[in-house]
């Protein structure tokens, strides 16, 4: 797939973004758990802030692929603030998309600058892979619902203001869940401690808590009953930009690899010298250039609303997080013991590409997907 100049330009543009304003301070940011809000801003005033959101609304109006392209830059620098960056895109997304007039000029115009953050609320302490049973409850009270419940491992949460939660409303099952957009300072709204985690540390991570927590009805996004699906329209462009956060970091890692073996001799001849190693540079190529080719006909598929574009999606998802997080680890390996030290970066793109593998739906899950869509082809 060729790519035009104004896509080349717009993965340019990143780049030097990333590598002038994330890469320099990424270590240190993941050591110290700190959320660079005023960086973050900056990359908004380059339209990264609403990246698929229409100009009147202060978005950029690009599409899926130019988003991939956007991703895997960024991650270069940093693939836990890229990460955010998408999922931030993706609540973004929600809202313009099933949203109201009054609810889009509301909320997106300061999602595009980051002025305001966003979350996405699906998760729960006993709800993951089975999202259609969540249990957070949300009854109607007049002209106004009470929220119940606890969201687990949200990103952003604590520092976001606008959360998209998906509750129930109804029975059991999927069709009983509607989405709300809940605000930060909404009473009954409560966060649980920054979790410490393996890796992401320059994103917070908290429980998300309501305790009758009332919204007005105008809360409601897309619909009583439509939560699900709201739900599940943001999934496929969320796992293709976590597919190309996982190229970023992986790319990353391995440009590291190759500046090492060039400048590090044993028994007598520099590393790159060594047939061995030469042949595991030319096989971590070549599967970072395979993973990008299935994830860019993926993206190519959602723009033309292919119906193929979910099950690609998954087969995305799995194949590149599976991919970077391969390529990371086996650039750790090239560099021996200093990969080890967490002054070379690398064990830091290695934790943080590991939890690609679990979100946006784990890697089991995307089998699941994928196979089910052979399966109903052939009967």
């Amino acid at each position: 797939m060729r790519l035009t100049d104004e896509q080349r330009a717009l993965r340019e543009t990143a780049a030097e973004f990333a590598a002038e304003h994330l890469a320099p301070h990424a270590i240190e940011w993941d050591q110290a758990k700190h959320f660079p809000v005023d960086v973050l801003r900056k990359a908004a005033q380059l339209g990264m802030g609403g990246v698929y959101l229409p100009e009147d609304l202060g978005g950029s109006a690009l599409g899926r692929l130019d988003g991939v392209l956007v991703f895997e830059a960024l991650a270069t620098g940093c693939p836990s603030l890229a990460a955010y960056i998408s999922i931030h895109n993706m609540v973004a997304t929600m809202i313009d998309k099933f949203g109201d007039d009054a609810q889009r000029h509301r909320y997106l115009p300061r999602m595009s600058t980051m002025d305001t953050f966003g979350s996405y609320c699906l998760t729960e302490p006993d709800a993951g892979s089975d999202a259609a049973a969540l249990s957070t409850r949300a009854r109607r009270e007049g002209d106004e619902y009470v929220l119940d419940g606890v969201k687990q491992f949200i990103s952003g949460a604590g520092i976001s203001d606008v959360h998209v939660v998906l509750a129930r409303t109804g029975g059991p099952g999927a069709r009983g869940i509607s989405a709300f957009i809940v605000d930060r300072d909404t009473p009954g709204v409560s966060f649980g401690p920054n979790e410490i985690k393996m890796g992401w540390n320059a994103q917070p991570t908290r429980q998300v808590i309501f305790d009758g927590a009332r919204v007005p009805a105008s809360a409601l996004l897309g619909g009583e009953g439509n939560g699900f699906r709201v739900a599940m329209s943001a999934l496929d462009g969320g796992r293709l930009n976590i597919s190309a956060c996982s190229l970023g970091g992986a790319e990353a890692a391995l440009g590291m690899a190759v500046r090492h073996l060039s400048e590090r001799s044993a028994f007598g001849e520099k590393l790159s010298e060594k047939q061995a190693l030469q042949f595991r540079l030319a096989d971590m190529r070549t599967d970072l250039e395979a993973a990008r080719t299935l994830l860019w006909r993926a993206a190519d598929a959602l723009d033309h609303g292919e119906d193929t574009a979910t099950q690609l999606s998954a087969m995305a998802k799995r194949f590149c997080t599976d991919t970077g997080f391969e390529v990371a680890n086996q650039a750790l390996q090239l560099h021996g013991g200093y990969g080890y030290l967490a002054e070379y970066g690398l064990e830091k793109i290695v934790r943080d590409l590991r939890v690609h593998q679990i979100l946006e739906g784990t890697n089991e899950i995307m089998r699941v997907i994928i196979s089910r869509r052979m399966l109903q082809e052939a009967s």
